[in-house]
């Protein structure tokens, strides 16, 4: 458990002094480990045990908590090593007991360095379990399920393979594979025909709707009693979540010689909510609870509060009678434990073997007593005392006085920060208001003309480091939180004046990285806004950032470092409102327009933020109101964009040309093509004007025109976009091309998150199949469902249509009458009452004189005729198959 520590090694030219990096090993803590383990497995075990039991307590949590720098992620590393190879680094942690049997560790860190959701949870998950050579049948279809509608046209084993967390786990090149077989295996079971490449789409949920009516013929999957529940419900992350209890069935039913025991540890879990928000608490605690079969190791600063009745709705299991093993003073394992500060043993044998030289301790008996003392057994401090003894001892050559250790924590954070030189004290004070830097970063942001202070920083023992990260250092939380307070009895203290300055400095520095790329650009608003945010600076370089941020589709998630921040209820800076109106923009493509239409009314009603950025708000609304079909209100909010004549005015006209195709005006969006310009996406509007007049060449052409303009000029989300719309518009005419469009649509949505354009392209899979396929209007109804609870009615709508044209095709009455009854409910008086006149054109049926009639651009005999040819090529092309 120990390896060089090469920083410190390089700090000397006495090759004859060794410096390892140190674990002091807790047996207590391990005996810990083990003793629940064994009562673990007991329960596990005895004849009584049933995982699909949801009532019965929980006594599978082991939680380890304490102060930071205490070693907690020491202690779950340790751990995590100690189970995967069974060989201890000391002899102080004996082997686990014979009746334990095979375990399986799994350690997840939940910092918000990692991004760890409930999605990462599940597929780190899943991936532990894929090298037992064992399918998780009920797992993997509902996960198939899930992945199809949150990551459309992203394969899963291209997302593990770009992700350097998952690409590191061993079972990322089997899983995939595993899942597919899973597939196939299931579909022959209930007779459904299909191979593994080609349930995906379409066929999955195919192949999931079977499995609702006939999974009693799976035998594999008879016996999970809650699986058609949960292939019925939306796949979204809380459903996700209640996946937990699908892989927990499918590890019960391993055969008794493949049997493991799983051992997840949750590093850092104090990032995973606090008092006033536990969404993602909520979504672990159902994983935890859902998976009885396994044990769940905690590591963090605060105790779990889940035997507290009062969180009772925060939480979906609170209290003791759910987790008596949870309360205080529980003395069964596994339970909760302070991490207890190192004994004053372990910090001996911590210092005698850190540093030594020709094999005996470099510290003397007397330093080593004086560091014990003053550490408290905290492992950061010793470890701090380590490199200043090693500093003092290059700069003098001999071991330094007693009375140099002789330090309270803040008092050796103070010295430690005293015996850096006064540049690399500032680049410290600089970057201690920055979640994350790079050597430039933090030399712009301390004012500095020179990079080697920070180089020198970036060397110290507190300072972390994450090479994937867009800027790869990090200060120690507990140093970050001490600096301020170290500063304060230092001889070259920084006034409230000077920290105000620094915060602008880094401020400045940020907006200077914005410009680089879009990763620096959505990691710069993520600090920015919570550095103008609470030093009150102006918005400066995040007006600019905010409108790059919104112009492209991608939407990240900003999580902006805080709840408060991200809290829309009282909003009470312009740094606030702008990270609450981003935030809310983004969420609108995973979550209902309603919810986004709200907090941004909320935005607006505040008043905080400037008048050039009030556009921003004003427009997404003006844009979540189209969704909800909102007209009036839409048509309003886009005029008042319009009005101001700012960034998004071209954007807003942009908005009005669809708003009047909506009605049918379809002049009028011809003459507003012209003063688009390449901001109003002019290609793609004529687009959408041409396939409504049945001109799919046309269409097809203008939607190639803006994809291609999009990627020329690195617009990832605009192309993605342009892409499905050409995906359904050419679904109309060439099948063969569709398909080819479609694919490259999903290719490009892998980029991006875009949700009425993933939809989108699940409409033009079901125009490519209209009058082919005859489960086709119970799929249509399926994508409708997606549509609506997305809020999105222009796609409720499409979907009616495309069932319109797969009942012309047919030529089949009834089909049609019901199509057209479902698309009557999207027709708001001239809202969409084009798309129900076209269902008339292109069969040539008498329109209703109650229905309004629509502008077409060159007469209604005209699109008659190109509508009803479409319908009469698809009739031969079906009745080609046929014969063939």
């Amino acid at each position: 458990m120990s390896g060089s520590d090469l920083r410190a090694l390089f700090r000397s030219n006495d090759r004859e002094l060794k410096a390892v990096d140190f674990f002091a090993d807790r047996q207590g803590e391990w005996a810990s480990v083990a003793e629940s383990l064994v009562r673990h497995t007991e329960r596990v075990r005895a004849p009584g045990f049933d995982v699909q039991d949801l009532e019965a307590p929980r006594r599978n949590v082991l939680v380890f908590y304490g102060v930071g720098g205490i070693g907690k992620s020491t202690l779950s590393r340790g751990v995590a090593d100690r189970l995967a190879d069974g060989i201890s680094g000391r002899e102080d942690w004996p082997p686990l007991h014979p009746s334990v049997g095979r375990v399986l560790p799994i350690r997840i860190d939940l910092s918000r360095e990692t991004g760890a959701d409930v999605e990462s949870l599940m597929l780190a998950l899943r991936l532990a379990v894929a090298n037992l050579g064992h399918a998780m049948p009920a797992f993997d279809i509902a996960f198939q399920r899930y992945w199809q509608t949150v990551h459309p046209g992203e394969p899963l084993e291209e997302y593990l393979r770009h992700r350097t967390w998952f690409s590191r786990l061993p079972g990322s090149n089997v899983l995939p594979q595993q899942m597919q077989s899973v597939l196939s295996d299931a579909a022959q079971a209930v007779t459904l025909p299909g191979t593994a490449g080609a349930l995906v789409g379409v066929g999955l949920r195919a192949l999931v709707g079977a499995l609702r009516d006939r999974r009693h013929r799976v035998r594999t999957l008879a016996g999970c009693r809650r699986l058609a529940d949960l292939l019925e419900a939306e796949p979204n992350q809380d459903t996700l979540s209640y996946f937990a209890h699908l892989l927990a069935w499918d590890l019960e039913q391993l055969p008794e010689r493949h049997r493991v025991t799983p051992v997840v540890m949750l590093d850092t879990f104090e990032e995973a909510g606090h008092r006033g928000h536990r969404d993602l608490e909520k979504l672990l605690q159902r994983v935890v609870w859902l998976m009885p079969n396994v044990l769940f190791v905690v590591t963090g600063r605060n105790r779990l509060q889940w035997a507290d009745a009062t969180l009772e709705g925060q939480l979906d299991w609170a209290g003791p009678e759910y987790w008596p093993q949870l309360v205080g003073g529980a003395l069964e394992e596994p339970r909760q434990h302070t991490v207890g500060y190192l004994s004053a043993e372990d910090c001996e044998i911590y210092l005698c073997e850190r540093l030594t030289i020709s094999g005996e301790p470099l510290l003397d008996d007397r330093a080593r007593r004086f560091i014990t003392r003053n550490s408290y057994g905290l492992p950061l401090y010793l470890d701090l005392a380590v490199m200043r003894f090693l500093d003092l001892y290059r700069r003098s050559g001999r071991a330094p006085d007693v009375h140099e250790f002789n330090l309270d924590f803040p008092a050796l954070v103070a010295r430690t920060f005293r015996d850096l030189a006064p540049e690399t004290r500032r680049v410290l004070r600089s970057v201690s208001l920055l979640d994350s830097f790079s050597i430039s970063l933090a030399t712009t942001a301390a004012g500095l003309d020179h990079d080697a202070p920070a180089m020198d920083l970036a060397e110290r023992p507190f300072v972390d480091a994450d090479p994937v990260a867009p800027w790869p250092f990090r200060l120690h939380d507990l140093i970050r939180g001490t600096v301020r307070e170290a500063d304060s009895t230092s001889e070259d203290r920084w006034s409230e004046a000077d920290w105000q300055r620094a915060a602008l400095r880094a401020f400045q520095a940020l907006g200077l990285e914005s410009d680089r790329d879009r990763t620096r650009l959505v990691a710069s608003l993520r600090q920015g806004l919570r550095l103008a945010n609470d030093y009150r600076l102006d918005l400066g370089w995040l007006e600019d950032a905010a409108f790059r941020y919104v112009e492209d589709f991608i939407w990240e998630p900003l999580g902006t470092a805080g709840t408060d921040m991200s809290d829309s209820a009282s909003i009470t800076t312009p740094a606030h409102a702008l990270s609450v109106t981003l935030t809310a923009v983004a969420d609108r493509q995973r979550r209902h327009r309603s919810l986004t239409a709200e907090t941004l009314r909320r935005v607006l009603a505040s008043g905080h933020l400037p008048e050039t950025l009030r556009e921003l708000p004003q427009y997404f609304l003006a844009e979540c109101d189209r969704d909800l079909g909102n007209f009036q209100a839409s048509l309003s909010g886009m005029q008042q964009v319009i009005d101001i004549g700012g960034r998004l005015a071209a954007t807003a006209a942009r908005g009005q040309a669809h708003l009047a195709r909506r009605v049918g005006c379809f002049p009028q969006v011809r003459d507003a093509v012209a003063t688009l310009g390449t901001e109003g996406r002019r290609d793609r509007v004529m687009g959408d004007l041409w396939w409504s007049q049945g001109s799919v060449a046309l269409a097809c052409a203008a939607y190639a025109a803006s994809r291609d303009e999009a990627l020329s000029t690195g617009q990832s989300g605009e192309a993605a976009l342009s892409q499905a719309c050409l995906s359904f518009a050419s679904a109309f005419q060439d099948r063969p091309r569709a398909a080819e469009q479609i694919a490259r649509a999903k290719d490009l949505l892998g980029h991006a998150s875009i949700r009425w354009a993933e939809i989108q392209v699940e409409i033009a899979v079901l125009v490519r199949d209209a009058g082919m396929a005859t489960d086709l209007p119970e799929r249509a109804e399926q994508v409708a469902v997606l549509a609506r609870e997305a809020g999105l009615t222009s796609s409720v709508a499409y979907v009616h249509l495309a069932a319109c044209f797969h009942a012309a095709v047919l030529g089949s009455p009834a089909l049609l009458e019901a199509a057209r009854d479902r698309l009557a409910m999207s027709v708001r008086g001239e809202e969409f009452a084009y798309l129900m006149e076209l269902t008339y054109l292109m069969t040539g049926d008498q329109r209703p004189s109650e229905l309004p009639a629509a502008q077409w651009l060159d007469g209604v005999q005209q699109t008659q005729a190109r509508w009803a040819a479409l319908v009469a090529d698809r009739r031969r092309e079906a009745a080609a198959n046929r014969g063939a």
